[in-house]
């Protein structure tokens, strides 16, 4: 594997390691029930303080929950290319291989999102449209840093321009962050959930980068 693949690789299992223990330390450390309907709230002094910090803003929560629709379009844009190749080279195998990875690479994401809705770790601050719904971790935190960053990767891949990428990265870049502080300030989500999204993120990220640089070396 090129040394850069092992890199991305190590901090690729080492960020969803971290992960799995954060989501640990949240439901053995200052357990509290202090949540909507008194359910539990791990990290909870530290939890409520920045919470009580920041308040409660709608507004940013709906203008990054439409937001949020960008990174599915970009899904949706990287699906079609997949498709029209598969098409045109009437073979699966004949699809470029970092696309179908990166299917595969949206599957997990996928079955992360459903795990956690099926077994919360936590619910919201907040009640949203009078219901409780999972908080941990936040799943547009986890889309946007999940997709955003293929979006840079695969366009420096493919595009000659590399001004153009530049430019393209550093847009992203801004986009992302923005939603995920945006996310943080909104107040529908607790810290931890965003810190965890961050953690899942980036390993599913890096160890597709590191599988993607092993498949290349081996083509």
């Amino acid at each position: 594997m090129k040394k850069n693949g092992k890199r991305q690789l190590f901090i690729g299992i080492t960020s969803v390691a971290a992960f799995i223990v954060w989501t640990v330390l949240i439901q053995a450390v200052d357990v509290q029930p202090m949540g909507q309907n008194g359910t539990d709230i791990g990290f909870a002094t530290w939890n409520i303080g920045f919470h009580d910090l920041t308040g409660v803003h709608m507004g940013i929560y709906i203008l990054t929950d439409w937001l949020g629709l960008i990174p599915l379009l970009i899904c949706m844009l990287f699906a079609g290319m997949g498709f029209v190749q598969l098409i045109k080279r009437r073979s699966l195998f004949q699809v470029d291989y970092d696309i179908i990875l990166l299917g595969i690479y949206y599957v997990i994401v996928i079955l992360c999102y459903l795990l956690f809705e099926r077994f919360p770790v936590n619910y919201r601050p907040i009640l949203i449209d009078g219901g409780m719904e999972a908080s941990y971790p936040s799943s547009t935190t986890l889309l946007v840093l999940c997709v955003m960053p293929i979006l840079t990767f695969q366009v420096k891949r493919r595009l000659k321009n590399a001004v153009v990428a530049k430019r393209i990265g550093v847009l992203t870049r801004i986009f992302s962050w923005s939603m995920v502080i945006g996310r943080l300030i909104s107040g529908v989500h607790w810290f931890t959930d965003i810190v965890g999204s961050v953690m899942l993120s980036v390993g599913l990220f890096c160890v597709y980068k590191a599988t993607v640089s092993l498949c290349s070396k081996r083509g």
